[in-house]
């Protein structure tokens, strides 16, 4: 067994205990939460007394300064990433941000380039890529796609309406501190406040699947149409596979359906997602077979283990800290995701000037 990573914690709000800190906690045969930094010092000392992290800090930089850690999470709001992010890079010391990298490419760009230049690991929190169904199918379009047994990969379609993406998660520990003054990240130059605002909520929301749609599809793709109420857009990969994204068809009230569909000419594969702080349950798979030629025609579903995607994610990140595999996302490949973003609002703007 390799060595336990002293792990240090950059923030402990809200997602930071019930997406993180609760999951990190448990891998006692993999990490130790060695030091938390929060301004909000009675939670600090709460939420230090609740996980036993022996160290507490009031800022990153005093834990930087006075503590050894092997890695750092940081759940931060994703507008805050450039006023911290980069002094844990230059220190290189690898570090777990929350989705997206931040809000503009510019500010992206830095954050990418500074990375490369220490050596360091960024990784970004696109959980949904731990989940077990998502590994699962990852495969299974694998070997579709050497066997050729049910044709090419034709279309992906992935359905992301509101829901209930709390679960019914613990609540986390609180005080009635007043959140923390930030400095948050301006819109990209030339956009409107408008501009701004739309580009914050479509990262806010819709990044997993911007960034989904890279990682089944292995390749970069690009916008080609917006739809006038923001409901839907397409997108054709550099291979020619059409994509498309219905953000908000509906909307639930007691439930979460955000589902991903793989269609090949002769078969299908759908995953369904669970909340994304649903407790250790991973995702549904639905596998479509019907090539004819073999005289094979069935649907089954695979049987995973209840294990959730944020725990996955947690021993993910530890596993490529210490060089066993790759990170499932790391910095480079999520600022693809705020260039398609980017262009998706001024897509909208352009074609649509009175957008709201």
């Amino acid at each position: 067994m390799s060595k336990k990573l002293r792990i240090g914690f950059a923030g402990v709000g809200g997602m930071g205990q019930m997406a993180h800190l609760s999951n990190y906690a448990v891998l006692r045969d993999e990490c130790e939460v060695a030091a938390l930094a929060e301004p909000r010092s009675n939670m600090a000392q709460q939420v230090a007394s609740r996980y036993g992290v022996p160290q507490v800090f009031t800022s990153h930089l005093d834990m930087l300064e006075n503590t050894s850690l092997d890695a750092i999470i940081a759940p931060q709001p994703f507008r805050n990433h450039p006023n911290l992010i980069p002094d844990i890079l230059q220190a290189g010391i690898p570090v777990l941000t929350e989705k997206p990298l931040c809000l503009t490419v510019k500010e992206g760009s830095k954050m990418v380039a500074l990375g490369e230049e220490h050596g360091v690991l960024h990784m970004i929190g696109y959980h949904k890529r731990s989940d077990p169904a998502v590994e699962y199918v990852k495969q299974v379009i694998k070997e579709w796609k050497t066997s050729g047994d049910y044709g090419d990969l034709q279309y992906i379609r992935i359905t992301m309406p509101p829901g209930d993406w709390v679960s019914g998660a613990d609540q986390p520990l609180s005080s009635d501190e007043p959140y923390p003054a930030l400095r948050m990240e301006a819109g990209p130059d030339g956009y409107t406040d408008v501009m701004t605002q739309k580009l914050d909520e479509f990262v806010n929301y819709y990044i997993h699947q911007v960034n989904m749609f890279r990682f089944l599809l292995e390749e970069n793709y690009k916008l080609t149409f917006g739809d006038r109420s923001g409901i839907i857009l397409n997108g054709e990969s550099e291979s020619g596979i059409t994509i498309t994204l219905e953000m908000a068809p509906y909307h639930t009230s007691h439930e979460w359906e955000e589902t991903v569909l793989i269609a090949f000419r002769h078969g299908y594969i759908r995953i369904e997602l669970p909340a994304p702080l649903a407790r250790q349950r991973a995702g549904r798979v639905t596998i479509k077979k019907d090539n004819s030629a073999a005289g094979e025609a069935m649907t089954y579903e695979p049987i995973l283990p209840n294990i959730s995607a944020m725990r996955c994610q947690a021993r993910n990140f530890l596993a490529a800290v210490r060089g066993d595999r790759t990170a499932p996302c790391e910095a480079k490949e999520a600022l693809e995701d705020l260039i398609f973003a980017e262009s998706y609002i001024e897509y909208m703007f352009k074609h649509y000037p009175n957008h709201r």
